[in-house]
């Protein structure tokens, strides 16, 4: 055999290994996280729209809740009031009330407005206008719970569609089944399965925060209610 074609066939065959070698340590291309979500289709857009009504309903009830911390825990409220009731002044006490923006302000009146009843009734009265604002402090707070629960059965749901997707794939390719054909099934799979569990974990931490936060809340005018029964006790 000719030398020189045996030098130039060794020089391909080596011009080829180095090709691929090459091709093998070139860096692959990673997609942004903003291109992968849109990769999960519709199902990463209704957990977008959960996840931002849920922020939205945590937001505005713990500003809510801690304007109604930030009024229960000043003593000269109730100072206030005790002031009025020792001088015989419930009209005064029942002005200062109305005035507070307070969901112990309004227990306080509703109280005020049974001055002269047996104080089993008194304290009725209290009990129920307890309720109703403990009502409106957990106003929207259990649709956060929802989305919580929804957000991974959502995923769930767009992991089974990515996998019918991928199905469907493979049953159009016949023989000639490539990964890229797939991909997009196999994207919107897993990309729905971390948005939910992500919208879940988030929405259970909000859920949470917000019941930590509505209990310390109630104790707190549950013990002011108490110390407002005991001033009735009181001698004048």
């Amino acid at each position: 055999m000719n030398p020189f074609l045996m030098i130039q066939a060794d020089m391909a065959e080596a011009q080829t290994t180095v090709d691929s070698l090459a091709a093998a340590a070139a860096p692959v291309e990673r997609i942004s996280l903003w291109q992968m979500a849109l990769n999960g289709g519709w199902i990463m857009l209704v957990l977008a729209l959960l996840l931002a009504l849920a922020i939205y309903i945590a937001v505005e009830r713990y500003l809510a809740l801690r304007q109604a911390v930030k009024v229960e825990n000043d003593d000269l409220f109730m100072n206030n009031i005790r002031e009025y009731i020792h001088k015989g002044d419930v009209d005064g006490a029942r002005a200062l009330s109305k005035q507070t923006n307070s969901p112990l302000a309004r227990m306080v009146d509703k109280g005020l407005s049974r001055l002269g009843r047996p104080l089993s009734d008194i304290q009725a009265a209290i009990e129920n206008e307890g309720k109703l604002e403990v009502a409106r402090l957990e106003k929207r707070v259990s649709l956060v719970a929802t989305v919580a629960s929804l957000g991974p059965m959502i995923g769930f749901l767009g992991t089974v569609t990515g996998m019918v997707t991928c199905f469907q794939d493979m049953a159009f390719a016949g023989n000639n089944i490539e990964i890229n054909t797939l991909a997009t099934g196999m994207y919107q799979a897993m990309v729905t399965t971390i948005g939910g569990l992500i919208v879940g974990i988030i929405c259970y931490f909000l859920y949470n925060v917000l019941v930590t936060r509505i209990n310390k809340v109630v104790l707190d005018i549950e013990v002011r209610a108490t110390e407002f029964m005991d001033l009735l006790h009181e001698p004048a």
